[in-house]
């Protein structure tokens, strides 16, 4: 892994067990190397985990847009790069993109992230970072030039679908459900002959509540033009929604 204009790089290939039954990278694998890469670029320029975590404070993603023009497959060279742009509002932006052998663009993703207090669980103002961000490392390029907006469910009936009950697979390193996982559950929410034959074209991603260990999601889902709207809930309220649509 390196780091090159400002982008941290990392050379790559798509293991086994980040694949489907088609052989195609999983739109949840792509999650956690991208949160991987995210870490190791953050920490390389002085606001990594462990630099927040003497300040008692984390990183977590609240929105994620990522579009997929080439999925790529199992054994497939890749190149992973990711880069912060400063803030957007409220919100801190990092973009990553996925690169095939001959350079051609197969992923493309776009990250929305906040901090809070790891005591109180609260968020924090951007300002608590923003003076210690150091301006000569944000980088201007996009890989999707509009940070992820709003994930709603659509008017409608909707369908529940499942229940999932929150254990130790699903925690990270900081104490909540890993982004990853929701995406993981939503996908188990559709139909298996449509996301086993079917590829995906793009995901975005709305994280509105944290989920902890013990606690459990009800999982529904609303379709839409191209595919289908998932939301979580716990109780009365939202725990994240995610819009999936195929090519």
């Amino acid at each position: 892994m390196d780091t090159n204009d400002k982008k941290t790089i990392q050379r790559l290939t798509v293991p086994c067990f980040a694949t489907d039954v088609a052989h195609y990278l999983k739109p949840g694998s792509f999650m956690d190397m991208a949160q991987e890469i995210a870490y190791v670029s953050a920490r390389s320029l002085g606001f990594g985990f462990e630099d927040l975590e003497r300040f008692g404070t984390a990183w977590v993603l609240s929105r994620m847009h990522m579009e997929f023009p080439a999925m790529p497959r199992w054994r497939e060279a890749v190149e992973l790069q990711t880069w912060h742009k400063g803030f957007e509002g409220p919100f801190y932006v990092r973009d990553f993109r996925m690169l095939d052998a001959a350079g051609n663009p197969a992923v493309l993703a776009t990250s929305s992230w906040l901090i809070i207090d790891t005591t109180s669980r609260r968020l924090l103002r951007r300002e608590h970072l923003a003076e210690r961000l150091p301006l000569d490392t944000e980088c201007a390029e996009s890989a999707i030039d509009e940070p992820c907006g709003k994930v709603v469910m659509p008017e409608g009936p909707i369908e529940e679908m499942a229940e999932h009950r929150i254990g130790y697979s699903d925690i990270d390193l900081v104490g909540h459900a890993n982004n990853a996982r929701y995406v993981v559950w939503a996908m188990d929410c559709l139909d298996y002959t449509e996301v086993s034959t079917r590829r995906v074209r793009s995901v975005r991603i709305n994280f509105n509540k944290e989920v902890y260990a013990g606690e459990t999601v009800e999982i529904f889902r609303a379709p839409v033009e191209g595919g289908w709207v998932v939301e979580g809930r716990v109780g009365d309220r939202s725990s994240f929604c995610v819009e999936i649509l195929f090519a």
